[in-house]
This record gives structure tokens, C-alpha cells and sequence, in this order.
């Protein structure tokens, strides 16, 4: 028998219109979900703001807030930039009627309230009987709500010190992965328990609980794709591939649903996590289709799911270290004493934040020092200060998903301006956060910290300045991981591959896309359109090949 959890414990879906005959029909469609969330709908802003703030005091959970614009009480768009205050986590929607988007001042009053990050998106108010427009935002909202915040046991489990290298490494690649999992401290009531229940009590390394209870302690990275999440780590045909592509971000993702839909063999090599650099961003808001944005490990995993269903093999934890090239073919030598044959190879493994030349960061590396951003570990900065170096998109959304959480976030640029670097979308959204700074012309200098970060040196205009710091994130710059490849293909000095127009390499049969590329605009919507023209001229130097084959000799 199941147990269920007594109603006030349930997480909270709050509606409220003082239109009477609307808040019927939103109140009506909303007990689909009563068995598993407490549902409450009224008609007074004012009544839901002092519920709200009686719930933050009882650290209860809220899951979705609806809230019409209204004429009495504070306005529908003021509630839920509350809320935003109030309840991070939850799903936020301005209710409006059928036909409300062509008011003028509705319409001004979501795109404000979307650009300073007050609300997800609009709903419309329910009209039929059931209205299944209205349930699918509904649904999706729970479901993106659930996958950060719901209770209790998850498909894993990883309990370990969150300042631990392990533990953040173990973290970060479920999240980018997009894997659902439970985190837990060793010395909390719920790590306690796991860890009795596998026979692990007191253990000091991390340790993940798997779907049929057994455990792995300390895994490597290839032993919790393996074992924990059922990803394809070893190959059991090796080849020959019709392409080989060397990288899973957006440009390598495109390239795997376009070769494997025109029936290509094709095989992706991945050494850390699906979605690249673009899968850690929080919500990307201006690619193309999604109008409520998209985090990037959500985009990833769409691509991923799509590729695989094609018929694309994946082969993830696994880096390529050595090609050897052929006249008609090539070999890819990969970690774990792997050889792959192929007629044609994509480079598509994008790029690498740089590192800080300030030597006290490496030891901190993991433990409150992190390159790159995953959504993961915000929490755990709730009330703290937190310092992210960069300037352009990616800094931006990590700015605005850390604000939720911590008392400060502060952008330290070393330029004088982000408008050259970074969208307006996410400029708008940084000016309308009361708990983020921007520091320009500002170079972090040094740190200090025992077993975690504990403060930075900062060096800007007005001189040098010591200051608290809970957790430092670097999102500069793009290094080229390319010092592998074999001299033949050709890299301008910054080690990026030159390409033709055909994005051909100076070897034939090898290619490049995406941010590996010299040249390239930095955009996850021009490294799809790359990873998807690339397979025309795949296509066509295949055809070459073969028909060079049936040529008669001699």
C-alpha cells in the first residue's frame, strides 16, 4: 500500500482571478492534479501575497502560482515578482483571456515581466472543458519544477560532501546530463539513512544509490554512466562508421539527427557530458522556437533522444586522443585501448573555458571554484556571495539563476561595458535584479579559503579589495582542445581548425564545426545550422569515395 502524504503536505498549486466565472473554470481544470498537489484558487492578490509569505515562514513547497492582472489589490505581475522573492523554485504564469495578448498593456506588462525574469510565461485562462492548451503549460511547468525539487527518492541518489571535488564532479555530470537525482549530505537525516540502507554508514567519499538499491562508492565518471544512468560506454561493433563525430554539443548533436535521418552510420564521441558548454546554461531565451526559453541540458537531451531514435550510437565518457589518417578512411584511437574505423570524421568538441592564472584558485578547484556553471549547485550558495568572471551570455544566465538563491552575485568583467558581450534580453533581466553587481574593469588577483573558498582579492579601478566570497565561477574566454590532432590539419594560432566553406579541413574526409572552428560566431543557433549542413558535404565526399572505388583500375 502506498503511502500518501497528508494534504498541507503537499506542494502548493495557488491560482488566483477576480474574474468569478474564470477563477470557476481554472479552478475546475485544476483538480486533475489535486491527488498529488494541494490546490488553491481565489479571487485577492492581496489574500494570496500574506498566504505566500505564510508558507516561506513554513518553508513549505510551491510548485506553480497563477495570477491574473486584476483591477483591486496589487496587480497579477507584482504577486508573482513576489513569489519570485518569496519561492525561487516555483513556476510562475500571468493568466490572461483569449484575445488578451492584443491589449496593449497586457502585452507590455509580459514581455516586462518576462525581460526582468517575474514570471516563466503567460497562460491563457482555461475556455473549454477539459482545456488541454491550458494543461499542457501546466504540465510542463510541473514537470520542469519536479525535476529540480521533488522529494524523497529519486531514480539516484548521490550522497556526498557538497565542497568535495568528487561531489561536485558527480553532481555536475547528472545535471549536464540531465539525469534525475537526489542529493544529500552525509550528516543529514536522509543521507544517514541511505547510507545505512546500503551498508555504507559513514563513508567519506561519494556515494550513489541506484534504482535497485545496490550502491556505487566513488565511481568514475564511466562507471556511473554505465551503471547508474545506462549509457552506452563501450562499443560493441567498432566500426567501420560512415562518420565519426567527435564531440556532443549542439554543432555535434545537429550533425548526429541530420547523418543518422539521411542513413548514415554514424557514431558520437562524447568525454563529458551531452549538450557541451551549452548544456550548463540555465535558460537560453532567443533560440529559435522556444518562447519560454530553454535550459541547455533540456535542449541537449531533445537532440540527444532525437539523434538516437534515428539510429545514431552514442559513446559517452570516452575522448578520442589520436587519428590516424588514410587515403579512403581513417582511425580514431580512443581512451580505454579503443580503435574505430571511419570514411569521414566531424570535429565538433568546441571549446574550453580558460583557466586563471592565479595560482591560490587550483586548489580550489571543486571546492567553491568552479569552471563552467551548472544549475546544480545553486542551492547550496543560498544566502551566500557568489563571483562570476566573464562577460558574455553564459555568465549573464548563470547571474540571473544564482541571484534566486544567493544574497549577492556579482559580475566581475575586465572590460567597460557588457553591451558588446552579452544580449539585451539578459541585460534587461541583470538591471531588474536588486541582488546583482557588476564590477568592470576588475580582475580577480588572488583567493583564500582552508577546505572551500572563503574570500577574493579583487584589483578594479579604485584599487585592491579583499572581499567575502562563498563561491567563484569562470566563464571566460575559448581554448581550443585541439593539440591532439595530427599536423596535417591545419589550426590558426590560437589552435582553432581552418576550414573551407564546405567546413573541410586541410585533410580530405575531415571536417570541423561548431566553436572548434577559426572563425566562428559563438552561438549554440549557428552551430546547429553547421552541424546540419555539414552532412551535404559528408554526403558528397562519401559518394566520391565510392565511386572512386567502382572506378576500373589500371
Amino acid at each position: 500500500m502506498t503511502d500518501v502524504a497528508p494534504k498541507e503536505e503537499l506542494p502548493l498549486i495557488l491560482a488566483v482571478d477576480e474574474d468569478a466565472e474564470a477563477l470557476e473554470r481554472i479552478t475546475g481544470e485544476l483538480q486533475r492534479y489535486a491527488r498529488d498537489y494541494r490546490v488553491i484558487c481565489g479571487p485577492s492578490t492581496d489574500a494570496a501575497l500574506a498566504q505566500l509569505e505564510s508558507l516561506r515562514e513554513r518553508d513549505a513547497a510551491v510548485a506553480i502560482v497563477l495570477a491574473a492582472r486584476g483591477t483591486r489589490g496589487i496587480k497579477g505581475e507584482e504577486l508573482l515578482a513576489r513569489v519570485h522573492d518569496l519561492h525561487p523554485h516555483a513556476k510562475r504564469a500571468l493568466l490572461i483571456p483569449w484575445g488578451g495578448w492584443a491589449d496593449e498593456e497586457t502585452a507590455d506588462a509580459i514581455r516586462t515581466a518576462m525581460a526582468l525574469g517575474h514570471i516563466d510565461y503567460y497562460a491563457l485562462k482555461p475556455f473549454s472543458t477539459p482545456d488541454e492548451l491550458f494543461h499542457r503549460l501546466v504540465s510542463e511547468f510541473l514537470q520542469e519544477w519536479r525535476r529540480q525539487n521533488a522529494p524523497g527518492r529519486r531514480e539516484l541518489t548521490v550522497v556526498a560532501d557538497p565542497w568535495s571535488p568528487g561531489g561536485y564532479a558527480l553532481r555536475n555530470l547528472l545535471a549536464r546530463n540531465g539525469v534525475p537525482h537526489a542529493f544529500h549530505t552525509p550528516d543529514s537525516d536522509e543521507g544517514v539513512q541511505f547510507l545505512r540502507a546500503c551498508s555504507q554508514e559513514g563513508a567519506d567519499v561519494p556515494v550513489v544509490l541506484l534504482p535497485d538499491g545496490s550502491a556505487l562508492v566513488d565511481p568514475r565518471a564511466e562507471d556511473l554512466a554505465q551503471h547508474g544512468t545506462r549509457m552506452q560506454t563501450d562499443l560493441a561493433d567498432p566500426g567501420p562508421f560512415d562518420v565519426v563525430i567527435v564531440g556532443a554539443g549542439p554543432a555535434g548533436l545537429a550533425a548526429a539527427v541530420y547523418a543518422s535521418s539521411e542513413g548514415l552510420n554514424a557514431l558520437v564521441v562524447e568525454r563529458e557530458s551531452i549538450g557541451g558548454q551549452a548544456g550548463s546554461s540555465t535558460r537560453i531565451r532567443n533560440y529559435l522556437g522556444f518562447s519560454r526559453g530553454v535550459s541547455g541540458a533540456e535542449l541537449a537531451q531533445r537532440a540527444f533522444q532525437q539523434a538516437w531514435v534515428f539510429g545514431a550510437t552514442f559513446l559517452l565518457t570516452r575522448e578520442v586522443s589520436e587519428i590516424e589518417l588514410g587515403d579512403t578512411g581513417h582511425v580514431l584511437r580512443l581512451s580505454g585501448d579503443v580503435e574505430v574505423e571511419t570514411s569521414a570524421v566531424i570535429l565538433g568538441m568546441g571549446v574550453s573555458y580558460r583557466r586563471l592564472s592565479v595560482p591560490a584558485l587550483a586548489k580550489l578547484d571543486g571546492q567553491g571554484v568552479f569552471y563552467g556553471s551548472s544549475p546544480s549547485e545553486a542551492r547550496q550558495f543560498t544566502g551566500g556571495h557568489v563571483y562570476i568572471v566573464g562577460g558574455a551570455n553564459s555568465a549573464g544566465q548563470a547571474a540571473v539563476h544564482l541571484a534566486r538563491y544567493a544574497a549577492s552575485v556579482t559580475l566581475v568583467c575586465r572590460g567597460v561595458s557588457l553591451s558588446q558581450t552579452m544580449s539585451q534580453y539578459l541585460l534587461e533581466e541583470i538591471r531588474g535584479k536588486e541582488n546583482i553587481f557588476v564590477r568592470q574593469r576588475t580582475l580577480v588577483v588572488d583567493a583564500s579559503g582552508t577546505d572551500r573558498l572563503e574570500s577574493l582579492t579583487l584589483r578594479g579601478p579604485d584599487g585592491v579589495e579583499t572581499v567575502p566570497a562563498d563561491a567563484l565561477y569562470i566563464l571566460i574566454g575559448a581554448e581550443a582542445r585541439t593539440d591532439w590532432l595530427p599536423a596535417e590539419i591545419a589550426r590558426d594560432d590560437r589552435g582553432f581548425v581552418e576550414t573551407g566553406p564546405d567546413y573541410g579541413t586541410s585533410v580530405p574526409g575531415v571536417f570541423a564545426i561548431g566553436d572548434v572552428r577559426a572563425g566562428s560566431v559563438k552561438r549554440v543557433a549557428s552551430a546547429v545550422g553547421q552541424g546540419s549542413v555539414v552532412i551535404q558535404h559528408v554526403h558528397r565526399y562519401l559518394d566520391a569515395l565510392a565511386e572512386h572505388a567502382r572506378a576500373p583500375t589500371g
